[in-house]
């Protein structure tokens, strides 16, 4: 019985081995007969699935880091944040004590179409009990959610309203917007907030443009701040609103795969005019494609910190189970041939070790990717401390100004990272969502009187304080209090929960008009858009 066994393993294998061999490598029939023999022999039944996900993983993570897979659930979230709507009811939520809270209904949605109000409390879907069960918020919105022309019944507490209301939505296409805000920030100079890179970006970034020129806008401060990337069509339709027609945005190099240029057409509506771009560490990608295709045409100034260093072009390979490979298969390169990837070690002394593998090229890189970390967080006293290799040094296409190399991109203007106002208890306090609970508490008890007392935006902007009716919520909260922390960073609070505040009674343009007072780098670009200092950083050498 046993050598019978053994014959039918042999026999297996051999003809796993002849079907592996039409597909390539020895290391594919390798890995193929290894599959098999676990999934066939092993003593305990085995999980094929997720032994085969598992491995792939692994093997992506021999490659860079962004080089990664995902499985068919998070396929479907990805493309859904990037392809600009969902369909759904509509709502603007928070969860408050384990409750839906509603802090707005979208514009023109289909919850306000049918009468749903801010501070409205969701407690049943479809008789499905979502409020004091500790449902998880992923649960919650896969009822709120559904396609396209289904009804939710919806059983809605309303603050005054002593019985329980009861509406039904019919779900629709709800918008995501990937453009923030979008404002006069002062005379003659406009606000424009990229949060991503989406399939809706270009065409919101154009009608805020139009919007502004409409408003005598001269000038521009771009804001890419935190903006982690997207669509390369969405970053090079945004560029293009800038260039002439045929400067290059960004240009790819790989191994195996040609190279490519991606050029201006020439009808950007903002060619002319002063322009400043926001950047800081965790700019990355696409803002950095728009960023240093700004800067290389020395057509605007870059401000703020050193940008994220993520240039690697990677191919979406679809698989049969709807889960997906993000391979990558080249590199970008700016206008004036810097690869925005940054190298993949983390400190100057792990790239000065010259471990096995690293070129001089890279060291030199990671060397100098230090530096300017350690000035993002102030550990240096100003940008001159900051001594580049020759060998980074790159230089821009009209005005042949110096730039470098080493992955990122490096603002023109340095705004080192303020940690004036910032404490521990100041980080407890958003990590345990209390600042944001707070509002939509205060918001939910106070929204008539604040309606009333502030009809427009700039009566609230100039009048309204932070009192201690809000501020003794965070005191009180589960947060342990310190007397000296909450002091060092109650401006902050102040300013964030005004923040909060505003957007809950309007929208995100105000919110930001308020947060930005706080922002240096948004500041700076003030103080420069209008004076001397942005010519003279835009001279030839």
């Amino acid at each position: 019985m046993k050598r019978i066994s053994v014959i039918t393993l042999l026999i297996c294998l051999c003809f796993m081995g002849t079907q592996a061999q039409s597909i390539g490598s020895n290391a594919l029939r390798k890995l193929q007969l290894a599959e098999f023999a676990i999934s066939k022999f092993y003593v305990d039944k085995v999980d094929e699935n997720k032994m085969v996900d598992q491995a792939i993983i692994e093997m992506l993570a021999q490659l860079d880091p962004h080089s990664t897979y995902a499985n068919p659930q998070e396929v479907k979230d990805m493309n859904e944040s990037l392809q600009g709507n969902f369909d759904g009811i509509g709502v603007q939520f928070q969860m408050v004590e384990d409750t839906l809270l509603v802090i707005q209904p979208v514009s023109n949605g289909p919850s306000e179409k049918i009468g749903i109000l801010a501070g409205d409390r969701i407690i049943n879907v479809n008789d499905t009990v979502i409020a004091g069960v500790k449902m998880s918020t992923p649960n919650i919105m896969k009822h709120l959610r559904g396609p396209k022309g289904t009804k939710a019944r919806l059983t809605i507490i309303r603050r005054g309203v002593k019985s329980p209301l009861t509406f039904t939505v019919k779900r629709d296409e709800i918008p995501i917007h990937s453009l923030d805000a979008a404002y006069m920030i002062a005379p003659k100079t406009g606000y424009i907030r990229i949060s991503s890179f989406g399939a809706t970006t270009a065409k919101e970034f154009k009608e805020a443009l139009l919007k502004l020129q409409a408003m005598k806008m001269n000038n521009l401060i771009l804001d890419l701040q935190g903006n982690g990337g997207g669509y390369l069509n969405a970053a090079i339709d945004v560029a293009n609103e800038f260039l002439e027609a045929k400067d290059m945005i960004v240009y790819t190099k790989g191994r195996s795969t040609p190279n490519s240029e991606f050029r201006a057409k020439g009808d950007g509506i903002f060619q002319r005019g002063r322009l400043i771009v926001l950047i800081d560490e965790y700019t990355a990608s696409a803002s950095e494609i728009v960023t240093g295709s700004v800067q290389d045409w020395d057509r605007g100034v870059v401000i703020g910190r050193r940008s994220f260093g993520k240039g690697l072009v990677q191919r979406p390979i679809d698989l049969p189970d709807g889960s997906m490979i993000r391979l990558t298969i080249a590199r970008y390169y700016t206008p004036a041939g810097r690869c925005i990837q940054k190298p993949y070690h983390s400190t100057a002394d792990e790239a000065l070790s010259n471990k096995k593998g690293n070129s001089g090229d890279d060291n030199i890189k990671a060397y100098s990717e230090d530096l300017i970390n350690r000035y993002n967080r102030g550990e240096m006293n100003s940008a001159d401390s900051i001594h580049f290799p020759d060998s980074l040094k790159c230089y821009t296409k009209l005005l042949k100004r110096t730039v470098y190399s080493g992955g990122g991109i490096m603002p023109d203007y340095f705004v080192p990272i303020d940690t004036t106002y910032y404490s521990d208890y100041y980080r407890n306090l958003l990590a345990q969502g209390i600042v944001i609970s707070s509002v939509t508490k205060y918001i939910e008890s106070h929204r008539k009187e604040l309606a009333n007392s502030y009809k427009t935006f700039e009566d609230f902007k100039k009048h309204f304080e932070v009192g201690d009716d809000i501020l003794s919520q965070l005191r009180n909260s589960t947060v342990k209090f310190d007397e000296k922390q909450y002091q060092t960073s109650l401006p902050l609070i102040k300013i964030q929960l005004k923040a909060l505040i505003a957007r809950d009674l309007w929208n995100m343009d105000e919110y930001f008009q308020i947060i930005n007072t706080n922002d240096n780098s948004v500041k700076k670009a003030v103080e420069i858009i209008n004076s001397d200092k942005y010519n003279q950083r835009l001279k030839k050498e």
